[in-house]
């Protein structure tokens, strides 16, 4: 069963706002740049409140657990296409690639190594919390744009999201031993 509780809807929150992000986007209004950034700053804050009140107010849930990477995985996915859409060019497009294929084929390994009994081997790691936070930067960097106080925010987003893209490779590649260490033990 289902269960809904305050964690669960804020991570159902984070999902609401990925449409109302990619509305906001293409709006011809001089601060939809503003405007789309809070919105993601607003879903990075719902991501870690509803960790953080699952936890403490034990209210963890199996469903909880399934959907949280999910709105993670939709939101990152679907803010990077879009500004690839508006920043067309390959050094935008490669490690938007990178973090997206990674992404998947996280999710696939987490999914099977899940079947057989070993999702543990494939948790979270602090590598995966750098890598999301290198992440999150550049793509609020992304959205953000302008420069601030004479600081090139597009570049340094440029900058972050070739951190997070490598960080994303050594983060699958550490991924990718461990099941591959789980299978052939078998």
């Amino acid at each position: 069963m289902i269960e809904f509780n305050l964690p669960t809807n804020l991570t159902l929150l984070r999902i609401a706002l990925i449409p109302l992000l990619t509305v906001v986007f293409y709006l011809p209004w001089e601060y939809s740049n503003v405007a789309c950034m809070l919105i993601f700053l607003a879903a990075g804050i719902t991501d870690w409140l509803d960790g953080y009140l699952a936890r403490k107010m034990q209210l963890e849930t199996p469903f909880g657990a399934f959907l949280d990477p999910v709105a993670d995985k939709l939101m990152v996915a679907m803010i990077l296409v879009l500004i690839v859409q508006q920043q067309a060019s390959p050094y935008l497009a490669i490690p938007a690639a990178i973090i997206i294929g990674r992404e998947i084929t996280i999710a696939s390994l987490r999914e099977w190594m899940a079947e057989i009994g070993q999702r543990a081997q494939v948790k979270v790691s602090q590598l995966g919390k750098w890598k999301t936070t290198a992440q999150m930067l550049a793509i609020g960097m992304l959205l953000y744009r302008e420069d601030l106080l004479g600081i090139p925010i597009n570049y340094c987003g440029y900058g972050l999201l070739y951190i997070a893209a490598i960080l994303t490779l050594w983060s699958m590649i550490n991924y990718l031993r461990a099941a591959l260490a789980v299978l052939t033990a078998k």
